[in-house]
């Protein structure tokens, strides 16, 4: 007698579901922190586009969860491990996943409904794609926000250069460059979140969301308003100095000037910055200079262009594939930076990233608007 061995389930790692008149995401990862991968944003996209027309749903609240249950973690971005291996070995799933992200991004700030993302513990990456475009940004006192994608030798995609290029002042070029996380208080004041909640008060906000009835979709966004609570900012209520410094015009004179300072912050912040990619320092800060005068749709087509560049502009010598080498494969934390030194980047390396591969009426990401 033959014995029938059953697989066992898999479950599945975006968790929907419409309960009164709300459309409920679960990111369902926790292992990986959420990090999204094709499948996750295929996933949000196809969920996304049916609730929009489903007059059912007046509005979308999205959380992560982790190995506890739900929330405890948002998502720590996309998911690195798969980038590294797919840059490395030719994979196009790679083209699809950006493409793919960038329009998941684009239909998030553009959503006719409201969309609420609960941004309890870790939001970091391609989990602030999924969440800055949202109409009612939520953080918690866990919450740690950064987009620390030149640790890893690329830049802060998935419309980071839209939403950082907005922050007061020159706070933007700050997170950008350093990839510092921040908290609550701070990344309210950075225009980043719109208010606090408690981190223990939002699984029965989540659940009265799906049990009362709304009026529609303002009262369902005014009804969670309606929870927050005072959060104070560490960081950037010190302000001018962000300006101060990277208001400069080149990496270079940021470098220098914070080295040449007389405080613990600019010199950490010097320190941060000499560990960085050379060369995506550079980039990014040209990435979020530009992005300031440009619309979402324009800053992601050129930040598709850019992602293209970070795998293929020098084979064999990405930056990224490089960066995600010594964070998370080898986890030698050595990366071997080309060129090693700030001082050895020239306007000549930095152009060719903001050169578009595809003409325009056949780039990727050619029907956002």
């Amino acid at each position: 007698m033959t014995e029938t061995v059953v697989a066992p389930e898999v479950p599945s790692e975006v968790l929907s579901e419409v309960r009164g008149q709300v459309g409920f995401i679960t990111l369902n990862r926790p292992r990986a922190l959420n990090a999204l991968s094709l499948g996750m944003v295929r996933d949000l996209m196809g969920i996304l586009l049916q609730w929009q027309t489903d007059a059912r749903v007046l509005a979308v609240a999205i959380r992560g969860s982790n190995k506890e249950g739900p929330f405890g973690a948002f998502c720590a971005g996309g998911d690195i491990r798969f980038l590294h291996a797919a840059g490395s070995q030719g994979n196009p799933q790679l083209e699809d996943f950006f493409t793919e992200e960038y329009a998941l991004n684009h239909l998030i700030h553009n959503y006719a409904k409201p969309y609420i993302a609960f941004m309890d513990g870790i939001v970091m990456g391609g989990g602030m794609g999924i969440s800055q475009g949202a109409a009612l940004r939520v953080v918690t006192e866990r919450t740690k926000m950064a987009m620390p994608e030149t640790a890893i030798g690329l830049f802060p995609d998935v419309g980071g250069g839209y939403f950082l290029s907005r922050c007061p002042g020159r706070v933007g070029e700050w997170l950008a460059l350093t990839g510092d996380t921040i908290g609550a208080g701070d990344a309210i004041a950075a225009q980043l979140a719109d208010g606090c909640m408690p981190s223990g008060e939002q699984a029965a906000v989540w659940d009265a969301l799906g049990a009362q009835q709304f009026a529609d979709g303002a009262a369902i966004k005014n009804f969670v308003v309606s929870k927050f609570v005072a959060a104070s900012a560490l960081q950037i209520s010190a302000g001018g100095q962000f300006d101060q410094y990277f208001s400069l015009p080149t990496v270079g004179e940021i470098v220098a000037a914070l080295e040449a300072a007389d405080s613990d912050w600019a010199r950490s912040t010097a320190a941060t910055l000499r560990k960085r990619s050379p060369l995506m320092l550079n980039v990014v800060l040209e990435q979020i200079r530009r992005a300031r005068d440009m619309g979402l749709a324009d800053d992601l087509r050129m930040e598709r262009d850019m992602v293209r560049h970070c795998f293929y502009l020098r084979p064999g010598q990405s930056e990224t594939v490089e960066g995600i080498r010594a964070l998370a494969v080898d986890k030698d934390h050595a990366p071997q930076w080309k060129p090693a030194r700030i001082e050895d980047v020239t306007p000549e390396m930095v152009a060719p990233f903001f050169v578009s591969p595809w003409p325009a009426h056949a780039h990727p990401l050619a029907a956002l608007s």
